[in-house]
C-alpha cells in the first residue's frame, strides 16, 4: 500500500490529534507499524491536502493558546478511502 492510502485508511479508522507534525508521525507510524518514514508520511500528507483529501492539518482552535495537529479527511477523502478499507 503507498503512503497515501496508508493515510488515507489510518485517519479513516483512527483520529490522530497532537501538539505538532513531529508528534502526529509519531501516532501514525504507532498505527501503522512504522509502515512510513516521517519523509514519506510528509509527502503524502502534502498530497493528500493538496488533491482536497484531507483538511489542513494545522489548527488553531477557537479559544487554545497553541496550534495543534490534526489528520481529518474530508468529504472526498473519505470517499476515496472507502475503497481501501478492508474491513
Amino acid at each position: 500500500m503507498d503512503a497515501v492510502a496508508l493515510l488515507l485508511t489510518t485517519a479513516f479508522r483512527h483520529v490522530i490529534n497532537e501538539p505538532n507534525v513531529e508528534a502526529g508521525y509519531e501516532r501514525f507510524a504507532a498505527l501503522t507499524n512504522g509502515a512510513v518514514d516521517e519523509t514519506a508520511f510528509r509527502m503524502a500528507v502534502a498530497t493528500a491536502l493538496r488533491d482536497g483529501l484531507i483538511h489542513e492539518p494545522i489548527r488553531l482552535p477557537e479559544g487554545a493558546l497553541q496550534c495543534h495537529w490534526r489528520l481529518e479527511l474530508t468529504p472526498r477523502g473519505v470517499t476515496a478511502a472507502r475503497p481501501i478499507v478492508v474491513i
